[in-house]
């Protein structure tokens, strides 16, 4: 299980675009996880893989050897053909 970290605020936008808290990021069973060049500055990645068995993906940074989470939603089929499996 991964050490996550999220903003609070972030979490409470987060449920009500998507439905999904960030907190639930540690139950992600990750099946890849993609570099996310669209940004300047600090490197994001996107972790692809399932909860509660549907694909789901979660932006995150790496600061200090933890994963702290930007935005966690249900996948596309598509982008997690591409990228999940």
């Amino acid at each position: 299980m991964m050490e996550i970290e999220f903003d609070p605020d972030k979490d409470v936008v987060n449920i009500a675009k998507h439905s999904l808290s960030l907190s639930r990021a540690v139950e992600l069973e990750i099946a890849t996880i993609v570099q996310d060049d669209r940004f300047a500055g600090e490197q994001r990645y996107r972790i692809y893989g399932t909860l509660d068995g549907k694909p789901h993906c979660l932006a995150a940074v790496l600061r200090n050897g933890v994963v702290r989470a930007i935005s966690f939603r249900r996948a596309h089929r598509k982008e997690f053909k591409r990228h999940g499996q």
